[in-house]
């Protein structure tokens, strides 16, 4: 397994400036660096490419952002346009910075909780899944992957866990279409986070490795040891990716109500966070 991080950790919106942090996230051991892309523009590519090789890292994935005007899910349909056009903006990103995989809540606005009528949902899953179908068939032709990522029942009323995410694969049918697991809202939904994992399977192509307070993994009451052992046990290979925040960037930390600091500094996070996570696969 590789270790990335999370750009949300430093920014709400990842431009070029902020390729300066390479370097010391190398220093730290990191071998990637999953992007936040807040917009199409926001950066570019080929420069962010050209910083990452020259730090030794690469592009982990690219992080989509969901907010209410990118809700695919419908019944606005001028809002399903806007999260088509958003997501193949993200792929196109993902090709351009060669990494293989645009991840996220790609399948509605987060925030976006309520109770639905049975009616309503019905409508909503098959719109999902004819908005899927169309981004699965461009990211096919971008060799690249989507994978969906259930969120906690106070950020999303729609896909919470791990079988939510494999139903609405099968039911979309496209090779290209995986799942993205995150042992912070997995703590919050899932009976067993482990039993999850195996449940995923190969599907599980993203895993963020996040502490249940969102503080360093470690430091909290996330069962890691099982965590591992079902993530060796399924042949994951790819990336352990740490996203968090802190209260210093005030845009993330409203939305994902973070109202106080678990350590000094992001940096010092980040460094207990991946100094854990390396002794817990090295002890297996």
């Amino acid at each position: 397994m590789k270790y990335g991080l999370n750009t949300l950790i430093f920014t709400g919106s990842f431009k070029d400036e902020n390729t300066v942090l390479f370097e010391r996230i190398k220093k730290i051991g990191f071998d990637g660096v999953e992007i936040a892309l807040a917009q199409k523009g926001d950066l570019d590519y080929a420069r962010t490419l050209e910083q990452l090789k020259n730090n030794g890292l690469e592009c982990s994935g690219i992080c989509g952002m969901f907010s209410l005007d990118r809700d695919i899910r419908g019944p606005d349909m001028e809002n399903i346009k806007n999260g088509i056009e958003y997501i193949k903006d993200g792929i196109d990103a993902a090709a351009a910075l060669e990494c293989n995989i645009f991840t996220g809540p790609i399948y509605s606005a987060v925030g976006r909780a309520n109770l639905e009528s049975p009616e309503d949902r019905k409508k909503q899953w098959q719109t999902e899944i004819e908005s899927l179908k169309q981004v699965c068939q461009y990211a096919e032709e971008k060799s690249v992957y989507l994978a969906i990522e259930p969120l906690n029942r106070f950020e999303t009323d729609f896909i919470n866990i791990a079988d939510d995410a494999i139903k609405l694969i099968k039911e979309v049918g496209s090779n290209n279409l995986k799942i993205h697991l995150d042992s912070f809202h997995m703590n919050i939904e899932e009976k067993d986070s482990a039993a999850a994992i195996r449940n995923a399977g190969d599907l599980l192509y993203n895993f963020h490795a996040n502490e249940n307070d969102r503080g360093a993994p470690g430091t909290g009451q996330v069962r890691w040891e099982e965590i591992v052992d079902a993530l060796n046990d399924i042949g994951y290979n790819r990336y352990l990716v740490i996203e968090t925040f802190t209260p210093d960037n005030e845009l993330i930390a409203k939305a994902a109500s973070i109202w106080r600091s678990t350590e000094k500094s992001e940096w010092i996070l980040l460094e207990k966070g991946l100094d854990f996570l390396k002794n817990c696969l090295k002890d297996k």
